[in-house]
């Protein structure tokens, strides 16, 4: 990486704009940045880190990145750092702004821009520069990459402060860790210590959960077998845990199956004597259920014969209604010819009721033909009846010509008296026509010269305001502006007494045995002190940031004054000097004449409108009073055609209707006489059969009743059952004749018979036998039962806990290997005697490394003396691995760091900073770095040990590389030519270059 340009705006002291040319610096190989205390020197670096990392080192970054701002800077000057240098080959140039709280471009108050970061690439084929990226987070991925270093790394590879290297020699172990640590990104290295000891507590943590799973199996067990199991006095966790649940599970296995064995033994000697009791009870009950079946059989038969006389009663009754049952047929015919015939009487009474007095006693064939001849008379009465409806037709037509008739006279008379007045109201129509075109010309008019008079009333109100606030303006403007010379002189008066007290106030933070940061000395004989009107660091930012203030609204107010000014001039320009209230009256006057002109033109539309329908009106009038006299013509033609039709017509009908008051009223006499001649007739006819079917109907039921074997008819129908007293008494004759067969099949069963000669069964007794042998059953069942689920749940149980502690045995050892790894790094294991952690370990040998590379630089500087050296010996009780020790040559012993004088330990962290560079750079991927600085740390050495540290610095240029030292000791401003000097004033810090 080598740096070829810097430029720098706004930026820590510097109020302006500042450049460095680094190329020029760089052709002497060894370059001085030099200054007065407090003059910028550090900014310089802070500015090439900010550039390359968008943020600076330690303590001084701050507010995101708007502390960077110099308060030296205008208002408007935004700060800006770009940085062009080459790095892996490729010539880059980084611009970065950060936040930026700037004034209001229009009113008051600040806005703050966001930051701002552009990336550029050079173009060596076409001499263009070429954008990249705009992304912060992109472009810091890209630097970082590219570098190979993070910012921590650049800070202490790149910009070498041996305050901290000085520190690094005279620190303990742990803090050098935490310094490489940073350095060199070991964190993985103490990731894998966490995750190992995660790992540890994590197995041992499953490993008591299976454990304690196995415990609660082996309590189940325990349950399960009663006394027959003792479990172990282990806890989860424990060695041969396992193995001994296992154990007892397989003792307790044992005694259960023993047990079983002796349930088993007494559930079968049960089994039997249960067997021969139910059998002696099933003797027992059938020899009780045969004597009483034979009992039963005997009183069923006594029953029977007790009822013998109702069967043989029961018996003939179904005999006779067997022959009535032939005789049913003819019952049922003649009950319905009786029937027939009453109803045809009845019928026929009805019908001759209905007949004319001359034809009440009339027979069949007289009724039949009267009705012939009125059904004769009703069909010659069929063309009056036509010529009836037609007449009915000419009447209806007559009196719609008369209605048509009125109806047009109407109309005709209404349509003359409209039309007489029709010119005077066409010409009234006419007349606001053109008087409402005439008002829409005037509107249109007036409008046009609306628009310009409000417009020059609007300007001549707005002139009139701005001119009294140009006139508050400028006072304003005046009065902001003495207050902010007032500000300024307050502040410089108080920053140049801060600048004269700033040796008392930097001494304030002096302690014994620490560096000055002014000079580096560790002893401090007669340090300044503070008078009595010392001003601080605080009074003066106060007084800054009040000048700031008063500068800002000063600037507001004379932008303010500006705008106002030239809004004023415009207006003027416009409308001139003319009052207001006289271009206010011009408005009001024509406002009002064109509100009169649109009202009056508003009703041209509806004058047309009305013109048009009363022109549609007139011609639908006389269209109307022509068509009504060609209907008239019409009317009188058919009028005479219809009266000689009409006479025709009435002269029929008088002939067709004799008596009748019409046609119609003749024809339903007739039609009425047709019908009641008829009905009687069939009536009369239906009587007659009837009668005929009754008596052939009684012959054939006395031949039937004679041949049944019954004396008359009726005593036949006595005898004849329903079928519901036929099936009951059929029911009964069954069920005699079942119960009879029963009781003789079991009177002659030959078991039966034997049981009843036998004594008495004593049923209760083999009941209670049978009980008690129940009872004796269920017990061994119940005990082998539970002899057989203990021994089942003792295998269930037994096999889930094998299946468990197989399982957990791939665990156990996986947890001896993580805790014995975890230990191992942690340092806290027995196989790690140095008890170095991990981290330690891999530090211990960059810090090797860095020793090695530094011992090169150191001796050329001690003159062959001094060589560092790594140790890794435990302090006390400590852990070791970090120890770092310096080789005395003249004295051939081995000694702590902490033991170099002032100068001696400058060299020497100088050499350390710089082989750490070399190895850092190694680390990063071999990245070349051609440009360092040295910050500090040569005021403690002599001449010729200053001497020998610039050969070594001046012998880094064999490798091409540039190194700036950072340094306001005035003899090296005589031994280095090349020279970049920070300059500092009232107005803020400039950079000025000397030699080259």
């Amino acid at each position: 990486m080598r740096l070829h340009r810097l430029d720098i705006t706004a930026f820590g002291p510097f109020g302006g704009a500042q450049s460095v040319d680094f190329d020029a610096l760089s052709t002497a190989g060894l370059f001085l940045l030099h200054g007065p205390t407090g003059a910028g020197k550090t900014s310089v670096l802070d500015a090439v880190c900010y550039a390359l990392y968008g943020s600076v080192p330690g303590a001084r970054q701050g507010g995101q990145g708007t502390h960077l701002r110099s308060d030296h800077a205008e208002p408007g000057t935004r700060t800006e750092v770009r940085l062009e240098l080459t790095v892996a080959g490729r010539r880059l140039e980084i611009t970065r702004q950060p936040p930026w709280e700037r004034p209001k471009k229009r009113g008051t108050g600040t806005t703050l821009d966001k930051a701002q970061t552009w990336l550029r690439e050079y173009d060596a084929v076409h001499g263009t520069w070429k954008d990249l990226s705009r992304s912060h987070q992109e472009i810091g991925e890209e630097i970082t990459q590219l570098l190979g270093m993070s910012r921590e790394q650049f800070c202490q590879v790149v910009l070498l402060p041996q305050g901290d290297f000085a520190r690094f020699l005279r620190a303990d172990a742990e803090a050098r860790g935490k310094l490489l640590g940073r350095l060199f990104d070991t964190q993985r290295f103490a990731d894998v210590e966490k995750r190992l000891a995660e790992r540890r507590r994590t197995t041992e943590a499953r490993v008591r959960e299976g454990d304690t799973a196995l415990l609660a199996d082996a309590h189940r067990m325990q349950q399960a077998a009663g006394d027959a199991m003792e479990l172990p006095d282990l806890a989860p966790g424990d060695p041969g845990l396992a193995v001994a649940v296992l154990a007892a599970a397989a003792v307790a296995r044992s005694t259960a199956r023993e047990r079983l064995t002796v349930a088993h033994c007494g559930l079968t000697a049960a089994e039997s004597a249960h067997t021969r009791a139910q059998e002696e009870l099933a003797e027992a009950r059938e020899l009780a259920r045969l004597q009483a079946r034979f009992t039963e059989a005997q009183d069923r038969a006594a029953r029977l014969a007790e009822r013998a006389g109702e069967y043989e009663e029961t018996r003939a009754r179904m005999e006779r209604g067997r022959k009535a049952e032939t005789v049913a047929p003819a019952l049922e015919l003649r009950e319905d010819a009786e029937n027939a015939h009453r109803r045809a009487a009845l019928a026929e009474a009805h019908a001759r009721r209905a007949l004319p007095e001359d034809q009440a006693d009339s027979g069949v064939p007289g009724l039949a033909a009267a009705a012939r001849r009125a059904a004769e008379e009703l069909g010659s009465l069929a063309s009056a009846r036509r010529a009836e409806h037609r007449l009915t037709e000419l009447l209806t037509e007559r009196a719609g010509l008369d209605r048509e008739e009125r109806a047009d006279e109407d109309t005709a008379r209404e349509a003359d008296a409209w039309l007489d007045g029709w010119e005077p109201a066409r010409a009234a129509l006419q007349a606001r026509i053109d008087a409402a075109q005439e008002a829409a010309s005037r509107a249109e008019s007036l409008a046009a010269r609306r628009d310009p008079a409000r417009r020059r009333l609007d300007a001549a109100r707005r002139r009139d305001r701005l001119t009294s606030d140009v006139a508050a303006a400028e006072r304003q403007a005046l009065d902001s502006g003495q207050r902010a010379q007032n500000s300024r002189e307050r502040w410089l008066d108080l920053k140049e007494q801060r600048l004269t007290g700033i040796a008392a106030e930097l001494a304030a933070h002096l302690t014994d045995g620490a560096p000055c940061a002014v000079c580096g000395a560790t002893e401090h004989p007669a340090p300044a002190r503070k008078n009595a009107g010392h001003v601080d660091r605080d009074a003066e930012q106060q007084a800054f940031d009040e000048h700031q203030k008063a500068e800002r609204k000063y600037e507001e107010h004379k932008q303010l004054k500006t705008e106002l000014q030239a809004d004023l001039k415009a207006v003027t320009a416009e409308v001139g000097g003319t009052p207001a209230d006289r271009i206010a009256a011009e408005v009001t006057e024509l406002e009002r004449e064109f509100e009169q002109a649109r009202r009056e033109a508003s009703a041209l539309h509806a004058a047309h409108e009305e013109l048009r329908r009363a022109e549609g009106e007139r011609e639908q009038r006389l269209q109307a009073r022509q068509q009504s006299a060609v209907r008239a013509a019409a009317r009188l033609t058919r009028r005479d055609t219809l009266d000689r039709e009409q006479g025709t017509l009435e002269a029929e009908l008088t002939r067709a209707r004799g008596t009748a008051e019409s046609v119609a009223a003749r024809a339903a006499q007739l039609e009425r006489l047709a019908a009641v001649l008829t009905e009687a007739a069939d009536a009369a006819r239906t009587a007659e059969e009837a009668a005929v079917r009754l008596k052939d109907a009684d012959a054939r039921l006395a031949d039937a009743a004679y041949r049944a074997g019954f004396d008359t008819p009726a005593a036949a129908a006595g005898a004849l059952l329903d079928p519901a007293t036929h099936r009951a008494l059929q029911h009964r004759l069954d069920e005699r004749q079942s119960e009879e067969s029963a009781v003789r099949a079991v009177l002659a069963e030959p078991e039966t018979v034997a049981a009843s000669k036998r004594a008495p069964a004593d049923l209760a007794a083999a009941t209670e036998r049978a009980a008690d042998a129940e009872r004796r059953l269920r017990k061994a069942a119940s005990a082998r039962d539970e002899a057989a689920r203990r021994t089942t749940e003792l295998d269930r149980l037994s096999a889930r806990a094998e299946d468990g502690a197989r399982r957990l045995a791939p665990l156990r050892e996986e947890y001896d290997r993580v805790a014995r790894l975890a230990a191992l790094a942690a340092g806290t294991g027995a196989d790690n005697e140095r008890r170095m952690r991990l981290e330690s370990y891999v530090l211990a040998a960059r810090l090797e490394q860095v020793a090695a590379a530094a011992t090169a630089r150191l001796r050329l500087m001690s003159a062959g003396r001094y060589t560092l050296v790594h140790s890794d010996d435990r302090s006390g009780r400590g852990r070791s691995g970090l120890g770092l020790h310096v080789v005395d040559a003249w004295t051939g012993r081995e000694r702590d760091t902490a033991t170099l004088s002032g100068g001696e330990t400058f060299f020497a962290s100088l050499a350390l900073a710089l082989g750490l560079a070399d190895v850092v750079t190694d680390e990063a991927g071999g990245v070349r770095l051609d440009t360092l600085f040295i910050d500090e740390g040569f005021g403690s050495l002599d001449d010729q040990t200053l001497d020998e540290v610039l050969d070594v610095l001046d012998s880094l240029r064999e490798r091409d590389r540039s190194v700036g030292i950072v340094s306001h000791v005035g003899d090296l401003r005589r031994r280095i030519h090349a020279q970049l000097e920070v300059v500092k004033d009232r107005t803020g810090s400039s950079l000025r270059r000397r030699g080259v």
